[in-house]
């Protein structure tokens, strides 16, 4: 594998009808020594940290089948329309004080009615003009004219997730399409955004469901690609599905990795399965992650992330 990994960073690229059955077998420790070697010669050790804030909770239109949020599943979670401009901003604030790089309004539902679309447009307003970091949105599938009033009003990435690999989708939601994911990544770009797009593995998905994901996102040149480990929830139609090995979530890193070389690989939702936060995830090919409470499980505490990246040597400098 390591001889694969120097083929990589040499400008090596793994494509799509490739055989690449060899990563299943690969022996793991091989594996993670070369997507580490990958990173670090090709991403080096500047690290990306991204908070996040619910900015609208539950009621959504949408089936996905792991989310706590939709309307469709009865989870007990707590709804409340957008929040007011002002309460973000203020929690924005809170974040660089932490000396966090990235922070980003996700919120729930399909796309944003136009009175909270603007309310969102006033706070990245606000953020833009009294806070110093970098502005991410995930609000759904938007017209490509609202993506581009986010970016005039300081937003610099948008999220859509692709979740899983094409074949797969299906089985996981039906009230919007692969095709529709796609199609918002490609407005983002044409708005002039940066794109953060990636998905969620152990909800029943094959391994060459995961090989093809990481291949599509290669093949559209996502900069940040997300990996969030299935967390079922109770409730939903994942609830009872068994929760990935810490084995299975490295390998899956390594696999992005060597496919997708020069990204952002951004652990999500899954360290809490790891019993030391998720230290061997950094020498697996990952160098970013959102840190501190997600949409609906809790992530790690910043401090305790930005202590464990810089003993690993990591650069987490603002």
């Amino acid at each position: 594998m390591k001889n694969l990994a120097k083929k990589i960073i040499r400008g090596r690229r793994l494509k799509r009808g490739e055989d690449l059955n060899f990563f299943l077998e690969a022996d793991l420790d091989e594996l993670l020594e070369g997507s580490n070697m990958i990173r670090e010669a090709l991403c080096g050790n500047k690290v990306d940290l991204c908070s996040i804030i619910n900015g609208r909770s539950g009621r959504c239109s949408e089936n996905c089948k792991f989310c706590a949020q939709s309307s469709h599943h009865k989870t007990g979670i707590q709804e409340y329309e957008f929040l007011e401009p002002d309460i973000i901003l203020e929690d924005c604030k809170k974040h660089q004080t932490k000396g966090i790089h990235r922070y980003s309004i996700v919120t729930s539902g399909r796309s944003l009615s136009d009175k909270d679309f603007e309310k969102a447009l006033e706070a990245y307003q606000k953020m833009k003009s009294k806070c110093d970091i970098e502005l991410c949105a995930s609000h759904g599938l938007l017209t490509k004219k609202q993506l581009i009033r986010l970016k005039k009003a300081g937003v610099s990435m948008y999220h859509a997730n692709i979740e899983t690999s094409k074949r797969y989708f299906p089985n996981i939601c039906t009230t919007h399409t692969y095709k529709d994911k796609i199609k918002e990544i490609q407005l983002a770009k044409e708005a002039g955004l940066k794109v953060c797009s990636g998905g969620i593995i152990g909800m029943g998905e094959t391994w060459e469901d995961r090989i093809d994901m990481a291949l599509s996102l290669a093949e559209l040149e996502i900069e940040s690609i997300p990996i969030n480990a299935l967390i079922p929830i109770k409730n939903t139609y994942f609830e009872n599905l068994e929760p990935l090995t810490e084995d299975e979530i490295l390998r899956t890193i390594a696999i992005f990795r060597y496919i997708n070389p020069t990204a952002y690989i951004r652990m999500a939702a899954g360290r809490n399965y790891f019993k030391d936060g998720g230290r061997k995830v950094f020498l697996s090919g990952a160098n970013a992650t959102i840190t501190g409470d997600m949409l609906t499980t809790i992530g790690n505490n910043t401090a305790q992330d930005k202590k464990m990246l810089a003993a690993l040597g990591f650069d987490i400098s603002r």
